[in-house]
């Protein structure tokens, strides 16, 4: 009978603490066991109406929301680490983060933005590191590609992701490689024939125009991001509007050999007075990408975040927000950025000095802003086509992958003002 009574009245203090309670922390720190799905805990509050208060660089860049049971219980399916807090604690954090001599800030998402991948239909022997992520961290998105994009549907999305695309119209340069594989082949024709159904006469004019229309979805106001090739071959794409810079063996004649001195790179978002590399053999497009260049052992491959002004510099400090600030380097068909062809007011939110080179960069267009991430998979170092997919289940905390879900939650904060 004591030990009923015991229980009885654990019960009830316990009731009455969760009464008390007034919101959720989750911790962005060493202390969370998932940082990934964390972010998908964000996401589906703010799909169920509720707003995430964004602890700009409190505990590693942790989120705050209002309490509710399934808001815990979520978490508990997911496995995310949180804590549960009074009205007095919330709070005090809040100050804390809002004092003007401290690095912090609180960032209010209010709204979930709706998510487009940029990505084919069929088949090909690779993964893109944001849709394993976006399916890891289980936020819901949907699949676009030229037919989609071509006929508008960008209008109908707040954010959109471009991975290892090739919008030159040259199929990744990977003829010289590839050129009698099934996939290839597969692939040449899957796109000429889109091309000819939409009313283009080779998949690089295609190409340039699905380029155009997300060049204008986001100087509409859209919020872009990219990764690998889509980052440098889509200002290629768009600096050669008026030239030909695709050889025989991807479009049937040859390139313009004035096509160099044709560019115009008033057109493109992030580089400038680059060289295009015409040799059709090559994996490179042009001298935007260091690939071919850099001496970097893989054991000395890092790149630094920047520590940006919580707040006077709210975009990139939310693009940044990560419980390591050193993250280890990853390679890609694009890997990382010369920084003399980088357009003056671009931000470079990651870089390897030793190396003069960026490797996370961001920018405005229009109403719309972009970030470029340079190379393929974060906890893949040298992924190689066919190589299986990265399985997030072994790298739950991997502070690469998180800078892609800074930039899927991004959107969700952008009626806050830039300060000035």
């Amino acid at each position: 009978m004591l030990i009923k009574k015991y229980l009885f009245a654990f019960a009830f203090l316990l009731l009455a603490q969760i009464t008390r309670a007034s919101s959720i922390l989750i911790p962005m720190d060493d202390q969370q066991k998932d940082h990934l799905k964390s972010y998908g805990i964000a996401f589906w509050t703010l799909k169920n109406g509720e707003a995430v208060d964004w602890l700009l660089n409190y505990r590693g860049g942790s989120f705050m929301m209002k309490y509710a049971k399934a808001l815990e219980d979520e978490c508990k399916i997911r496995g995310v680490s949180y804590e549960v807090i009074a009205d007095a604690k919330a709070t005090e954090i809040a100050t804390e983060v809002s004092d003007p001599s401290v690095n912090m800030d609180l960032v209010k998402l209010e709204k979930a933005p709706k998510m487009a991948v940029y990505s084919p239909k069929n088949k090909l022997p690779w993964d893109d590191a944001v849709t394993l992520v976006l399916k890891y961290a289980e936020i819901p998105y949907d699949v676009v590609y030229d037919e989609e994009v071509i006929r508008g549907d960008l209008a109908k999305y707040d954010w959109l992701h471009m991975h290892h695309e090739d919008f030159t119209g040259q199929f990744s340069k990977f003829y010289g490689a590839y050129k009698y594989t099934q996939w290839y082949n597969d692939d040449v024709k899957a796109q000429n024939a889109m091309a000819a159904k939409l009313g283009f006469k080779k998949v690089s004019q295609m190409k340039l125009a699905v380029a155009q229309h997300i060049r204008d979805f986001c100087s509409g106001g859209g919020f872009l991001f990219a990764m690998c090739s889509a980052t440098d071959t889509f200002d290629i794409a768009l600096s050669a509007a008026n030239t030909d810079i695709c050889e025989n063996m991807f479009d049937g004649d040859g390139a313009d050999p004035n096509a160099q001195q044709k560019l115009d790179f008033t057109q493109t978002f992030a580089f400038q007075n680059f060289t295009l590399d015409q040799n059709p053999f090559s994996h490179q497009f042009a001298d935007i990408d260091v690939t071919p260049t850099r001496q970097v052992d893989r054991t000395r491959d890092f790149f630094t975040l920047f520590d940006f002004s919580a707040k006077w510099d709210v975009v990139p400090s939310m693009l940044t927000q990560d419980h390591d600030k050193v993250i280890k380097g990853f390679m890609g068909l694009t890997t990382a950025y010369n920084k003399i062809k980088l357009k003056p007011g671009i931000t470079i939110m990651g870089e390897m000095k030793t190396g003069n080179e960026a490797r996370y960069i961001h920018g405005e267009f229009g109403k719309g802003q972009w970030t470029f991430y340079g190379g393929h998979d974060p906890e893949d170092y040298q992924h190689a086509v066919g190589d299986p997919p990265t399985d997030l289940k072994l790298h739950p905390n991997s502070p690469g992958y998180r800078l892609i879900l800074n930039n899927v939650l991004f959107p969700a904060a952008k009626k806050k003002k830039q300060k000035t």
